[in-house]
């Protein structure tokens, strides 16, 4: 194997550890903050966030920052932002 073909498998399996850690890290994190914070509207009434909500949310913003750190790689490395593409 080639060793770019060796660091690129490195780092995706670097990155799927990472993602699994602080998947579960957020969830825990957002239980405790669900059960400590609720949020309340003007008419005092307690309204509450689905956990699975909070966690979607996190999640996506996480690997929407994870998206724009690989794109602003490929362009570093190759000057597109979509390799290939002309």
């Amino acid at each position: 194997m080639s060793p770019l073909l060796v660091f690129l498998a490195l780092i995706v399996f670097i990155t799927a550890i990472l993602i699994a850690f602080l998947t579960k890290q957020f969830q825990n994190e957002n239980s405790n903050y669900l059960t400590s914070n609720p949020m309340k509207n003007s008419n005092t009434k307690v309204k509450t966030i689905e956990k699975e909500k909070i966690v979607a949310e996190t999640l996506n913003g996480r690997f929407a920052m994870l998206g724009l750190i690989a794109a602003v790689g490929a362009y570093l490395t190759t000057g597109q932002i979509i390799p290939g593409f002309v």
